[in-house]
């Protein structure tokens, strides 16, 4: 596990994120660039699901690692993403996103909490 895939792994889900809350703001306004910055979500969804695999295979060579937890971590960050997906897509459509954005924030809490509980997490309160 290194410091730059950790790096690489938190500004993808960052700018995923920021471009995410763009994207879905540019599809209900119809505005014909959101299917670009649709795009660039998803090429960050590519960059965040290899990196977060790469530092989740560092992890497991620790013989002291909570290894369940971590993986529950990469799923909900999976659940997450495509919580996301479907928002954008849904919205692009005009159909009903409320089960999405249910889904996105609790996927997002659990992840989140996982993150600042583990131990190779961000401890920002430590």
């Amino acid at each position: 596990m290194t410091d730059h895939t950790t790096d690489l792994h938190i500004t993808a889900w960052v700018l995923g994120i920021i471009l995410f809350f763009v994207a879905s703001a540019m599809y209900r306004n119809r505005n014909s660039k959101a299917k670009m910055i649709h795009m660039i979500v998803r090429l960050l969804y590519i960059v965040i699901v290899i990196t977060g695999f790469l530092l989740y295979q560092g992890i497991m060579s620790s013989p002291t690692t909570p290894h369940m937890q971590y993986g529950i971590k990469m799923l909900a960050g999976i659940w997450v993403i495509v919580a996301m997906e479907m928002i954008l897509v849904r919205t692009n459509k005009g159909k009903s996103t409320n089960a999405g954005w249910i889904q996105f924030v609790i996927a997002f809490l659990v992840v989140l909490y996982l993150g600042l509980r583990l131990p190779f997490g961000f401890h920002p309160f430590a």
